[in-house]
């Protein structure tokens, strides 16, 4: 970190020991703690006994320095669950107390500070997995995403925020990480620019970004951060926490209030403020293999020569034994490092064809096909605020899908979310779940909403609306009985959902009628 963010944030961790102990001898409350140590990155989970810790990493770039720590740790304290979250960081689960606070303090010397992984609190800044190596990108945005990650660090302790805030960076309209509906999101442009998409989001009455700029320069976009900071303190709501997203600005000022808001703040940030990024370019000079490499997991680069490898371990749970096998396997490799993807998975990039070979190798006890890649929260077995066990749904349904060998593509990738706060990003799929609860004849049981027809992609970004539940018992039937319909159709969900949306409804509504 080029700012020693760690001499500034060092002696927050006696009062975080302090709550904890007091969490634990039951003198302060799941909610008070849950408010004070999200800000730390860390909450307890559900039943108060564990943690967990979630680290950030700006842009999902896992390098090997960090993996490595995350191994080690996990060796030293026991740690036996990973998860990757769909804002490309890492939690560290089922943490005794004890560890927790001595766990906390070695990544952050290590330099992985956790203040403002959680709470009120700028988030870990979102980046597109493949920046800097995609033939398809625009330009490579990670150097700025990293930056901006650095510059927010400085608001953690400076600034009270009405809830949390998160920005993020797309190198393309593939918009992995869904810039033009967060709460600040920078979009490459083919022209070495950005276009600033504001107070947009997920969750309880999402909403589509605004765009409030175009052509940006890159060096300029910490004053466009800066006048969202400035924008979200004054006209955010303090008042009430369900309304205190920058979404909801959109209809306390309006949208064309919120944007003269907006440009009032960044006119004075450029008064004031002297915040011009110099970035030196990184270039890979890693020399690439002349054979060709080939899989359907494997991407080429546009270094020639080189590739990315995918790897979806299923819903996002990376084992503490697969993530020691990875750091062995590319510590040797010149330039290899990871980078987790929006959606719970990782790209090892930079590989020459040997080096993807054996990764590929190393990597095949991940999803199998597109359905598999499926994203889900951590669910209620672990969250606190969950409704739904979505990591339990997931393993149902696909242990269901497997046994009828669909072919790759018959069902889409399935977006799972616990509760409506969409970490599972249930909203932006083509096929999406929220859990709740349904009442039945026989009473109350777990139940699963359906979203159908999101899209993230920038220009035709649709937010799906909820539709009716599912019962938990019944999801993984109405998935193979989908799959067998398109099957029969001789198609894929892609194609046959287009042409055949009435078949969907009929068989949704036999699934949703008792």
């Amino acid at each position: 970190m080029a700012k020693d963010y760690l001499t500034q944030f060092l002696p927050d961790l006696e009062e975080f020991k302090e709550k904890t102990m007091q969490f634990h001898n039951g003198e302060m409350t799941v909610a008070a703690y849950k408010s004070f140590s999200g800000g730390f990155g860390s909450y307890a989970q559900r039943g108060g006994k564990k943690h967990m810790l979630r680290l950030r990493m700006a842009g999902g770039r896992l390098t090997k320095e960090r993996l490595k720590f995350i191994v080690t740790r996990c060796e030293k304290y026991g740690i036996d669950r990973l998860k990757m979250t769909t804002c490309q960081s890492i939690q560290l689960h089922n943490l005794e107390a004890d560890d927790l606070c001595l766990l906390m303090e070695e990544a952050w010397r290590a330099g992985m500070i956790s203040r403002g992984g959680g709470g009120d609190f700028p988030r870990n800044v979102m980046a597109s997995p493949l920046s800097g190596v995609q033939k398809s990108e625009f330009f490579d945005v990670m150097p700025y995403a990293e930056a901006a990650g650095e510059y927010l660090m400085d608001f953690i302790k400076a600034v009270k925020f009405p809830r949390k805030l998160k920005v993020c960076f797309s190198n393309s309209p593939e918009n992995e990480t869904h810039a033009t509906f967060r709460d600040l999101g920078f979009t490459a442009r083919a022209d070495h620019t950005f276009d600033v998409y504001i107070a947009g989001g997920l969750g309880i009455k999402p909403a589509l970004g605004i765009c409030a700029a175009k052509k940006v320069p890159p060096k300029k976009i910490l004053y466009y951060i800066k006048a969202m900071v400035n924008t979200f303190i004054t006209y955010g709501n303090f008042e009430n926490r369900s309304k205190a997203r920058t979404r909801f600005m959109q209809e306390t000022l309006g949208k064309d209030g919120l944007l003269a808001a907006y440009q009032e703040q960044l006119d004075k940030v450029f008064v004031k403020e002297a915040l011009d990024l110099h970035i030196p370019i990184h270039e890979i000079t890693k020399q690439g293999s002349e054979r060709p490499i080939s899989n359907k997991r494997i991407i080429p680069q546009k270094q020639e020569g080189l590739y990315s490898v995918f790897y979806q371990p299923i819903g996002g749970n990376l084992t503490p034994a697969k993530a020691a096998q990875l750091y062995q396997l590319i510590e040797p490799m010149e330039d290899v490092e990871i980078r987790l993807t929006p959606q719970e998975g990782m790209y090892l990039i930079n590989c020459n064809a040997e080096e993807a070979q054996a990764v590929l190798d190393a990597t095949d006890d991940g999803a199998r096909n597109l359905f598999e890649t499926s994203t889900a929260c951590i669910g209620a077995s672990i969250c606190q605020v969950g409704i739904g066990d979505s990591q339990s749904l997931l393993s149902a349904c696909i242990n269901a899908v497997r046994k009828e060998n669909f072919a790759d593509g018959v069902l889409p990738k399935i977006y799972i979310s616990g509760c409506p706060s969409s970490c599972g990003t249930h909203q932006i799929g083509t096929l999406g779940f929220r859990g709740g609860i349904r009442q039945t004849p026989s009473g109350p049981e777990s139940a699963f909403a359906v979203f159908e027809g999101g899209c993230p992609l920038q220009g035709k970004e649709i937010l799906a609306d909820m539709g009716k539940s599912i019962l938990v018992k019944d999801l993984p039937a109405f998935l193979v009985e989908l799959g067998k319909m398109i099957t029969a159709d001789n198609s894929r969900y892609e194609q046959w959902i287009a042409l055949h949306h009435e078949k969907f409804a009929q068989l949704l509504d036999q699934y949703t009628s008792s």
